[in-house]
C-alpha cells in the first residue's frame, strides 16, 4: 500500500512539474540575440516595418534584435526557415499575409504554414492603391475608369509581382466587383512592373501603399482610389472604392509577427506584449503611418484567428477567381 501511495505521489509530483514548466518558459527570455526574418528584398514595406519593430524590441528587452532578408518563393522561403528554426523565440519572422494563402496557390509547398508558424500578432495592415499612367489612362475617377473599361474589355492591362500576390488578388478582385475585364501582366517582381507602369508599357496597377504614394506625390502616377475602407492620410483626396461607386469594396493586406510553431505560449505572449506596447505609441504609430500603412495590435489569438479566416476566404476565392496554383 505505501508503495501504491509512493507511486501515487511521484505521479502527481511529476505532473505538477510538468505543469509549470510552461509556465516558466519565458522566465529570462530573452537572454541572447533574437533574429527577424524579412521574406522579401530589402527596402519594401515588410523590411522598413520589421527594422523600426527590431529597433524598439532591442530597446525594450535590452537585447540586440537583428533584421535579415531570405527572399525568394512568394516569400516561402524566409518563412519555411523560420518554420524548420529552433522553437526557442529567438528566430522569428515578419510575414504578409500570404501565411494564409500559400498552401492554396502552391501545389508542393515544403511547410504548413498555419500549423509550422505560430502567431504573435498582426503588426500593420497595407492596402493598396489604384494607380494608373496618366498618359494612356485618362479617366480621373474610378465611375470613369469602369466606364472605359466596359466599353473596350481586355483593352487596358494591369501589372503585378505574381500571380496570386496582393496587387493580383485586388485587381481580380475589382474585376468581379465592377463587372470588367483587363490583361494580366506578371513580372518577377514589383520593380519591373512599375518601372513598366511608368514607361507606358502597361497601364496601370493596383500597387502597394508604401510604394504607390511618393510616386502620386512626386506626379509620376495619377491615384484613382484606395483599397481599404479608409483613406489614407498620406493621400487624403485620394477616395477608397466604396466611397467611389465600388460598394463593399475592401483589400486590405497585414503582415504579422511569427514564431515556428512549437514555441512555448508564455515567449509567444512576452513578446505580443512588447511589440503591443511598441505599437501603443504614437511616435511609432506616425512612423507607420508616414509609409502608408495602418498600425496593428491584438493578441496572439486575435491574430490567429485572422489567419484561419482568411484562409477560408482566400481558399474559396482562389478558387473563384480560376488562379492556377504554382
Amino acid at each position: 500500500m505505501n508503495t501504491l501511495i509512493r507511486t501515487i505521489a511521484m505521479a502527481v509530483f511529476g505532473a505538477a512539474i510538468l505543469a509549470a514548466m510552461p509556465a516558466r518558459a519565458a522566465d529570462g527570455y530573452p537572454a541572447k540575440q533574437i533574429h527577424i526574418v524579412v521574406p522579401f528584398p530589402p527596402g519594401g514595406s515588410i523590411d522598413m516595418v520589421a527594422r523600426l519593430i527590431g529597433q524598439k524590441l532591442s530597446e525594450g528587452f535590452d537585447k540586440p534584435v537583428v533584421v535579415s532578408n531570405r527572399p525568394g518563393a512568394s516569400g516561402n522561403i524566409g518563412m519555411e526557415y523560420v518554420a524548420r528554426a529552433p522553437a526557442d523565440g529567438y528566430t522569428l519572422v515578419l510575414a504578409p499575409f500570404s501565411v494564409a494563402t500559400a498552401s492554396h496557390l502552391f501545389l508542393k509547398l515544403p511547410f504548413d504554414p498555419l500549423k509550422d508558424l505560430k502567431p504573435i500578432i498582426r503588426v500593420a495592415d497595407q492596402p493598396n492603391v489604384l494607380v494608373v499612367n496618366a498618359d494612356k489612362v485618362k479617366a480621373n475617377s474610378v465611375k470613369e475608369f469602369v466606364a472605359h473599361l466596359k466599353a473596350h474589355p481586355d483593352e487596358l492591362s494591369f501589372g503585378t509581382s505574381g500571380i496570386g500576390n496582393p496587387q493580383d488578388f485586388s485587381a481580380r478582385t475589382f474585376m468581379v466587383a465592377t463587372g470588367t475585364k483587363m490583361l494580366n501582366v506578371a513580372y518577377k517582381g514589383g520593380a519591373p512592373a512599375l518601372s513598366d507602369l511608368m514607361g507606358g508599357h502597361i497601364d496601370l496597377m493596383f500597387e502597394t501603399s508604401p510604394t504607390a504614394v511618393p510616386y502620386v506625390l512626386g506626379g509620376k502616377l495619377k491615384a484613382l482610389a484606395v483599397t481599404s475602407d479608409k483613406r489614407l492620410s498620406t493621400l487624403p483626396d485620394v477616395p477608397t472604392l466604396d466611397e467611389a461607386g465600388i460598394t463593399g469594396y475592401k483589400a486590405v493586406y497585414w503582415m504579422g509577427l511569427l514564431a515556428p510553431g512549437k514555441t512555448p505560449q508564455p515567449i509567444i505572449e512576452k513578446l505580443n506584449a512588447e511589440v503591443r506596447k511598441i505599437l501603443a505609441t504614437s511616435s511609432v504609430r506616425k512612423q507607420i503611418e508616414e509609409i502608408s500603412l495602418y498600425p496593428g495590435g491584438g493578441t496572439p489569438e486575435e491574430f490567429g484567428d485572422l489567419i484561419r479566416s482568411e484562409s477560408a476566404t482566400y481558399a474559396k476565392l482562389i478558387e473563384d477567381l480560376d488562379i492556377p496554383r504554382q
